[in-house]
């Protein structure tokens, strides 16, 4: 008889408020993209400050299977190695895990001049297309074909050209700017994403060689290198803004005064402003982190995601965990990905009054709300639910933890660190 696997769930039974420390981790929008860049070029890549997290796991299976060696090593240092050919396929069991192994596409493509993909995985959340990814290979000379759920990319030879973005695509200005560094001529892209984990890649890339200029602006203008001058290197991944409004939110709901070592404030500014309007108070800790300290009761402000410098959509969830016992009402609007509200109906059966409009959620919020058994369908869903329940009376109970292990290293140990009455088993 097969023995049956048991699925962990959190518990949650919590009253009062939060006090102590707590290290924000290496961001996982940031460390996927730069486990795939390292395919770029040979020798041994060190990553520092990588994240405990199931996605990094995942991405490290995907480096295994084209033929890298990839070593953990402690407190949170990665080693990657890649030396001679690398295989052009991904595996679609890997690749349907996670989305990230998309961003495989565009250094596999600039190293081996070919790569066979399936449709990868991760959040269901909506149409996340790659259309954008696509047509600006397609600009560089590469030929792209799908066929049984297959995406199939030749380029023997990338050459640079200017590309336009209609919509400042994440992953599409990583695939993109992998590719162009290694194409002959010069690549620009105009309307590029600008957040902080972009950032990061390119700067990854330019201490690895590379010719980037207008990092973190909205126009990236690369100037192709021969591939032999690309080289192996070492570095520090950025801390990871969500998981710092994570603690942000929980101490929001539950009250008191939380410092967030390595939290970087200049990341994060639009989401810390609404904070503000909602009556939390920000302090610097002398560059090396931020202190939240949380309002008697947390003030209603409408909120709408738009692309960096806005509001990210990773943090809505979040957001609406914290209007659900703020005083008033607020409409929270997603201009991002308008199906992103599965995470609502647990919400409401915890307590929270949320009322949906297409794209648009009002929130009425309550003093508290009650424990109750739901589930995470997402990343940031559960850790949504994970801040709501520490407003709620009674024990709350989250299943679907895989999705919070995907891209939280050791939350629950990190909220126990700051006095959250939270268990997990």
């Amino acid at each position: 008889m097969t023995e049956k696997v048991v699925e962990p769930v959190i518990r949650i039974d919590h009253r009062g408020p939060l006090h102590g420390t707590v290290r924000v981790p290496g961001a996982k929008n940031s460390v996927l993209k730069l486990m795939a860049a390292t395919v770029l070029a040979d020798g041994e890549f060190n990553l520092d400050n990588v994240p405990e997290i199931v996605d990094v796991d995942i991405m490290s299976d995907l480096l295994r299977s084209i033929g890298s060696q990839v070593d953990t090593g402690s407190d949170g240092a990665l080693r990657i190695t890649h030396s001679g050919e690398l295989s052009t396929s991904i595996p679609a069991d890997l690749a349907g895990r996670m989305r990230a192994s998309i961003n495989l596409l565009g250094p596999l493509v600039s190293r081996v001049g070919k790569i066979e993909i399936a449709l990868p995985g991760g959040d269901d959340f909506g149409l996340r297309p790659i259309d954008m990814h696509i047509a600006g290979l397609e600009a560089m000379g590469a030929t792209c074909t799908f066929s049984d759920g297959v995406l199939t990319v030749h380029a023997p030879r990338l050459v640079g050209a200017d590309i336009r973005f209609s919509f400042p695509s994440v992953g599409a200005t990583e695939n993109l700017v992998t590719a162009a560094v290694c194409a002959d001529g010069v690549t620009t892209i105009d309307g590029a994403a600008r957040e902080p984990e972009v950032a990061d890649l390119c700067r990854f890339l330019v201490a690895m060689g590379a010719q980037i200029e207008g990092i973190g602006e909205s126009t990236l203008r690369i100037t192709g290198v021969p591939h032999g001058t690309l080289h192996s290197v070492s570095h520090r991944v950025v801390p990871d803004r969500i998981q710092a409004a994570t603690y942000i939110a929980s101490v929001a709901v539950a009250g008191g005064e939380v410092d967030m070592i390595d939290a970087q404030r200049n990341d994060m500014q639009m989401f810390l402003h609404r904070c503000t309007e909602m009556g939390l108070v920000f302090t610097d800790l002398d560059g090396i982190g931020v202190r939240a300290t949380a309002p008697e009761r947390l003030r209603s402000v409408d909120v709408q995601t738009l692309p960096y410098p806005g509001v990210a959509t990773d943090y809505k969830p979040l957001v609406i965990a914290m209007l659900a016992v703020a005083d008033g009402s607020a409409v929270v609007t997603e201009n991002l990905y308008p199906g992103r509200f599965r995470y609502v109906d647990e919400l409401q059966a915890l307590g929270a009054n949320i009322k949906m409009h297409e794209h648009h959620a009002e929130i009425i919020g309550v003093q508290r709300l009650s424990g109750a058994s739901v589930i995470a369908h997402d990343i940031r869903a559960g850790a949504a639910l994970v801040v709501a329940g520490l407003a709620a009376d009674g024990v709350t109970t989250i299943s679907g933890v895989g999705h919070i292990d995907r891209g939280y290293d050791d939350l629950v140990g990190r909220l126990r660190e700051i006095g959250v009455g939270i268990t997990r088993g």
